[in-house]
């Protein structure tokens, strides 16, 4: 989806870039940065625009596109490559980030494992994983999502766009999106882009903030800073807290030993 979708918003993706990984955009000149899971390359391009030089890295093909964006910017490399195998020395980098990547991993701990070790002494890493819903939420997501891994794409794609079309109505997106996951991105290729991300992936696993901690700790960071969604309302932040948004992140920056 990631080379057939055009889903780059350059304000968004700015902000985002900050509200994930705890970073603002004005301390990333000169750090040497690696984007582990880079996509279409759109949060490689915030880091490069600002400064940093960045690697992007990414199993897929989508890693054609990330350069195609980032076309012009000297300080900003692509490779294609699986995040458990990583082809970079041992800390080689200041800043590491990862954004809603690892969870699509067969083994997301190896991964992230893999993605710590290449972060510097003293240097940073920020990952965003999807967050663990109630038993009746992650029930009824495992019985949609095995119908769905097995659709053909075009398949999905019909499914993805009705989905992108109920995102558009606002009665819908407080009550059926509780329970059945469909993007309410204001842009609609955005809508059907993550609806079909959300449905499409083998792989795909949901955590919770006392084990993405654990994982910290246990590859030797520390000053480690629970990363807060974007959105403030108070019936967002209820539901949030209570584990009711789907969707919704684990998200956490620490700096190494």
């Amino acid at each position: 989806q990631w080379t057939r979708y055009a889903v780059e918003q350059p304000d968004e993706d700015e902000a985002t870039f900050e509200t994930k990984t705890g970073i603002r955009r004005n301390e990333l000149a000169g750090l040497d940065v690696l984007d582990a899971g880079c996509g279409g390359g759109r949060y490689s391009l915030v880091a490069a625009r600002h400064g940093a030089r960045v690697v992007g890295c990414d199993m897929s093909r989508a890693v054609d596109r990330a350069a195609r964006s980032c076309a012009g910017l000297n300080q900003a490399d692509f490779v294609q490559t699986d995040l458990m195998e990583l082809p970079f020395a041992p800390e080689s980098f200041d800043l590491v980030f990862s954004i809603g990547v690892l969870h699509h991993s067969s083994d997301p701990q190896r991964a992230f494992r893999s993605v710590a070790a290449v972060v510097r002494p003293g240097g940073r890493l920020a990952v965003w994983l999807y967050r663990k819903n109630t038993p009746v939420q992650e029930r009824v997501n495992e019985l949609l999502r095995g119908i769905t891994r097995r659709m053909r794409p075009s398949e999905l794609e019909t499914l993805a766009e009705i989905g992108a079309a109920a995102g558009a109505l606002p009665l819908l997106n407080r009550t059926l999106n509780k329970l059945v996951n469909f993007s309410s991105h204001p842009v609609w290729e955005n809508r059907v882009c993550d609806t079909f991300d959300w449905y499409s992936p083998r792989y795909q696993s949901h955590h919770t903030i006392a084990e993405l901690e654990g994982w910290f700790r246990a590859a030797g960071f520390r000053d480690l800073r629970v990363l807060e969604p974007a959105r403030r309302s108070r019936l967002y932040r209820w539901a949030y807290d209570r584990n009711l948004i789907i969707g919704s992140g684990v998200n956490m920056l620490g700096r190494k030993r």
